[in-house]
């Protein structure tokens, strides 16, 4: 039965197939997957830390890899690290204590201790999306500069002087985070139009309640930027409000740019221009290499980080018509 239920180790005879799936049937029998998980010492779980889920990227990637490891006959346990250290090596602990397959993280500057905790338990990790330089990492990404020079490009080809940017927090790591690649790819749009970035860049958290705050300081002030590009989408929807209050219209007097694509980008007044990744395959990635048996985090770098090519989505907040 345990061949037929396991699809292996062995070949079982189409005619034995059946018999064997009619007495499944018949009996109402259930696999116990707690004794599996007993004798194989893992489960059909894949652990994912997100560091918000209310934000809309990070809701809407946790969903595509829900679906991909549906694909592959898992299920997925998601925990909300809040970009604190103490919260993801809290779920890092319990997941690896449940056995789990594997774990996909999503983790701003990964922490000492947090490398030290899967190193310890030899677990297979894939980091999706951002990409830390704690550990030897498996990776699956989007081209973060790239589509942010993107964006840049297109915010001075409708003729503004200068694009502001909407960056990370303070204590965003320079190295690995999307937020900081994006950052860096306006600062490279800039240079190469022969533009300077001081003064140009200003901080705001990632969610769109806080950066609300930090555009109705900076579009009331003496200085507004006539275009601004945003690390995040949902920074760009903060700035969208601001700018309605404050009675600036978009575009003809402030262009925007986003970045991530998020469904809602589409549904703003006006529509966000942003820049999209291929999150369904990216998760899917993410879930293949996850469940590779060759990967672990220690040992050969061989073609460890998939690239996905980022794409400009344009809509009006830019100043184009759709």
């Amino acid at each position: 039965m345990s061949y037929v239920i396991n699809n292996g180790p062995r070949p079982v005879a189409p005619a034995t197939r059946e018999r064997v799936l009619a007495a499944i049937k018949e009996l109402g029998y259930r696999p116990d997957r707690v004794a599996q998980a007993m004798a194989s010492r893992r489960t059909d779980l894949i652990g994912m830390i997100v560091p918000d889920a209310r934000q809309p990227f990070f809701g809407e990637m946790a969903h595509a890899v829900e679906q991909a490891a549906a694909e592959r006959g898992k299920m997925v346990l998601v925990g909300n690290s809040d970009y604190r250290t103490e919260r993801e090596v809290h779920y890092l602990r319990a997941f690896l204590g449940m056995r789990v397959s594997g774990l996909i993280l999503v983790s701003q500057g990964m922490s000492e201790q947090a490398a030290s905790e899967i190193e310890a338990w030899d677990a297979r990790v894939v980091l999706l999306h951002e990409r830390p330089e704690a550990i030897d990492d498996v990776a699956v990404v989007t081209d973060d500069i790239g589509g942010a020079q993107l964006a840049t490009r297109h915010l001075l080809e409708h003729g503004h002087p200068y694009v502001a940017c909407l960056g990370g927090v303070p204590n965003t790591p320079a190295v690995g985070d999307p937020v900081a690649d994006h950052v860096e790819g306006w600062r490279r749009a800039m240079q190469e139009a022969g533009l300077p970035t001081e003064g140009r860049l200003f901080e705001a958290p990632y969610n769109r309640y806080d950066a609300y705050q930090v555009a109705l300081k900076l579009l009331a002030g003496p200085d507004r930027p006539p275009a601004i590009f945003c690390s995040t989408d949902d920074q760009a929807f903060g700035v969208l409000r601001a700018a309605r209050e404050l009675r600036i219209e978009v575009p003809t007097e402030l262009a925007v740019a986003g970045f991530d694509d998020v469904k809602e980008a589409a549904l703003t007044d006006p529509p966000l221009t942003t820049v999209s990744s291929d999150r369904p395959a990216m998760a899917r990635a993410a879930v293949d290499l996850v469940l590779d048996d060759s990967i672990r985090v220690a040992g050969s770098r061989r073609e460890r980080v998939k690239l996905f090519p980022s794409a400009l989505i344009v809509r009006r907040s830019c100043g184009c018509h759709e």
